[in-house]
């Protein structure tokens, strides 16, 4: 049977056909942030799955890579800056694409609030040996000032910008785990090869946590009328994005699992291990040029975030769930201006109040990053649902989908 094809969804003012599939990927990288999960989220992991955070972070794979495809469903027969807001509008109708577009502007906007938070965190900690001391919201507003110029003048600028950031911080971590090993002498570790000690109950816990380390992934459709050759290029971005970073999420929680062995603090309890692995390996040094990594990767982040927001944000205000100045585009950069300043706004003023009011950073990464995985739960769910009823509506439906 062929494969039904829808084109795009009609010009939206924006700058059509000017990424190619290098800048499209770094959307998706960028959101995933995948310095965060050794840095962050692999100790709370751990806590819980043991030395099978390795199988947990195998399975959240396997079962994003199952998302990702019926998000492809819809991403290889149209495109637009709606993403999944308008796959399930097709789906299961209107209301569901409605739910699904708010469930997706909490997921990007308290995306970038959570990780502008850990910006500041890091830019604290490494500007305090310098004596000096800044104020959390000024730091919040350097970030998320400087994400909004970039993705309120070019796109294309902004993808770049986000490529080569993670990518330099990945490298940095991707080296400090082959020190360890090399200074361990030993690659097979057998307590985690054999689960020992790890509960099936512990490594479904922990799944859960691990997924959050892969949010944003999807947020390379809503790039889907910027993108050249969107149809094909969207969904290699979708799947290999996923595939990539779960490839890294297995090996870099191996290593840092054997790097914390015999050390005196567990790597749950650690509140820096990269830092403290690069103590381990004697390379204190790279433990500060990680952190630099892992700031401009919060950064990174933050820009991505918002701009999948804004592009929400700017798709449902062309349909008129939001007022239409919402969905305009600006007359030469070709950007959703309106949108991305609101998506900037929003960032900055939540985490701003919260800090007013005495809660700690790491504390608002936690509380807006949960809030944030709620989002991005709802959407998977939805889509998850909408591909087979689409498909089976437009009697397309068979097992090699």
């Amino acid at each position: 049977m062929t494969t039904k094809v829808e084109v795009r969804q009609g010009a939206s003012g924006l700058r059509s056909d000017c990424l190619p599939f290098s800048d499209v990927i770094a959307q998706s990288i960028a959101n995933i942030a995948p310095t965060l999960t050794p840095t962050l989220n692999a100790p709370l992991v751990f806590a819980t799955a043991g030395v099978g955070t390795w199988l947990t972070y195998v399975f959240a794979t396997i079962g994003l890579i199952f998302v990702g495809i019926n998000i492809n469903q819809f991403a290889r027969r149209s495109a637009s800056p709606g993403s999944l807001y308008a796959y399930i509008a097709r789906g299961l109708g209107p209301t569901a694409g409605v739910i699904t577009g708010w469930s997706l502007i909490l997921a990007y906007v308290f995306t970038a609030m959570a990780v502008m938070c850990g910006f500041a965190n890091y830019g604290g900690v490494l500007l305090s040996p310098l004596g000096i001391h800044p104020s959390p919201i000024f730091l919040f507003a350097i970030c998320v000032g400087i994400a909004w110029y970039i993705a309120y003048r070019d796109i294309k600028l902004s993808t770049v910008i986000m490529l080569a950031l993670e990518a330099g911080s990945v490298a940095l971590i991707v080296i400090l785990g082959a020190i360890i090993l090399f200074k361990k002498g030993y690659v097979i570790d057998a307590s985690q090869l054999s689960l020992q000690g790890s509960k099936p109950g512990g490594i479904m816990l922990g799944l859960v946590l691990a997924v959050f380390s892969f949010v944003g992934f999807e947020s390379a459709t809503t790039l889907g009328d910027e993108a050249k050759r969107p149809l094909k290029n969207i969904p290699r971005a979708v799947i290999i994005s996923t595939v990539i970073s779960g490839i890294f999420f297995v090996l870099i929680s191996y290593v840092e699992i054997i790097g914390f062995e015999g050390f005196k603090t567990p790597f749950d309890k650690s509140e820096a291990p990269l830092s403290d692995l690069a103590n381990i390996a004697g390379v204190g040094f790279f433990g500060v040029l990680i952190a630099i990594g892992a700031m401009i990767s919060f950064f990174a982040c933050t820009l991505a975030s918002i701009n999948a927001g804004a592009r929400i944000f700017f798709s449902m205000g062309r349909h008129g769930i939001f007022h239409n100045v919402i969905g305009q585009a600006h007359g030469s950069n070709e950007t959703p201006h309106v949108a991305v300043t609101l998506a900037a706004i929003v960032t900055f003023l939540a985490p701003a109040s919260t800090t007013l009011f005495g809660v700690k950073l790491l504390d608002n990464y936690g509380y807006f990053g949960t809030i944030a995985t709620y989002g991005f739960l709802v959407a998977y769910i939805l889509i998850s649902i909408a591909a087979p009823v689409y498909l089976h509506r437009e009697h397309q439906l068979r097992f090699t989908d």
